[in-house]
């Protein structure tokens, strides 16, 4: 059984099944960079989730991938990530236009930490990311430049089927925060409410098969007494392709989304999304490509309906450890220069 997965505008949904990430580079023969591996094995699907996030990314609209060249980091539907989290990964995810370092430590105990820092112009940038992992819990603690300090513990299992996290920030004693998964092969349910005196209260469910599914989110802020969002869509499905409708911000704009796995030995996808405003009739689209070069490089392109073409180059050169180069072109600023971006990933 394959995947099962809902993106919101906001924030995604949660996975109504899902594997683990080897096992799902295993069944589409792709590496999570996109680039083709031996296959050992079938991946197989159980209600019970785990508590890796790198599948789910959370706040989007919505759409369930059946088959991603990189791991979801998603498409909206609206309890986890963007139109078709695998086309908004194509069209987005690793192009950068600064300069970015990375180094990531997993130790054996089950504590990893990633230093990250980013240069932009004149300013730099930076947070320390800590996480462990203990049985069914995961704390994920990050201090940034300006001494924030963002703190959530993810507890699976706590009902059958059912992950419940609590996050918070300090000093913002106003951001506490507490969610609640429910995952069944069929559905999944999840619900969000502000730990504080006026609290923003969210819900969001999906329902579907591994081919079509159908979501749909609500936001209500308790202070102001409105709602501050509420969105659906419907999301299908094949094996070369995927494919997501998405009404959002309230119903004022109209979001649809396409990618096609071209060649799954080589990695070679294409996608594109268009989006409608109703009160403007103003229409905008992007439509992107990926290819493996070989097993350690991918190139992606990307060009928009505003006049930006961009491509990124990104190469393997030990284990799990990335260089990548990015540049982009806007047509329109003929006096200025290209941007040009890279980025070093290490994971020893």
């Amino acid at each position: 059984m394959q995947v099962l997965a809902f993106f919101f505008a906001d924030r995604p949904f949660f996975p109504i099944c899902k594997a683990p990430t080897d096992q799902l580079e295993q069944s589409t023969g792709l590496h999570s960079t996109g680039r083709p591996v031996e296959l050992r094995s079938t991946a197989t699907c159980r209600p019970n989730p785990r508590a890796q996030v790198e599948l789910i990314s959370v706040r989007f609209p919505a759409r369930i991938p059946s088959r991603s060249v990189r791991a979801p980091s998603r498409q909206p539907f609206f309890p986890i990530d963007p139109p078709s989290s695998s086309t908004v990964d194509l069209l987005t995810k690793d192009y950068n236009f600064d300069q970015k370092f990375s180094l990531s430590v997993v130790g054996a105990t089950g504590l990893g930490l990633t230093a990250t820092g980013l240069k932009r112009d004149q300013i730099f940038i930076g947070d320390l990311n800590t996480i462990y992992k203990s049985g069914n819990t995961i704390v994920d603690v990050k201090v940034d430049t300006y001494s924030n300090v963002t703190t959530k513990v993810t507890v699976s299992d706590v009902l059958p089927s059912t992950k419940a996290a609590l996050s918070f920030k300090i000093p913002d004693n106003k951001s506490g925060k507490l969610d609640v998964l429910y995952l069944h092969p069929q559905a999944a349910f999840d619900s969000s409410i502000g730990l504080n005196p006026n609290p923003l209260l969210e819900l969001s469910a999906t329902i579907g098969s591994k081919e079509l599914s159908l979501g749909g989110e609500v936001g209500f802020d308790t202070a102001s007494a409105s709602f501050i969002k509420y969105n659906a869509g419907i999301s299908l499905n094949k094996p070369d392709f995927s494919a997501a409708l998405l009404l959002t911000d309230k119903g004022q704009a109209l979001k649809a989304s396409y990618i096609h796995y071209v060649d799954t030995k080589n990695g070679t996808t294409v996608a594109a999304e268009l989006i409608h405003r109703f009160s403007s009739y103003q229409n905008t689209f992007t439509i992107g490509s990926s290819h493996a070069v070989d097993p350690f490089t991918v190139i992606k392109t990307r060009f928009s309906d505003d006049g930006k073409a961009a491509m990124l180059c990104q190469h393997e050169w030990r284990p799990k450890s990335l260089f990548t180069f990015s540049a982009q072109y806007d047509s329109k600023a003929v006096n200025a220069a290209p941007k040009l971006g890279l980025a070093l990933a290490l994971k020893p």
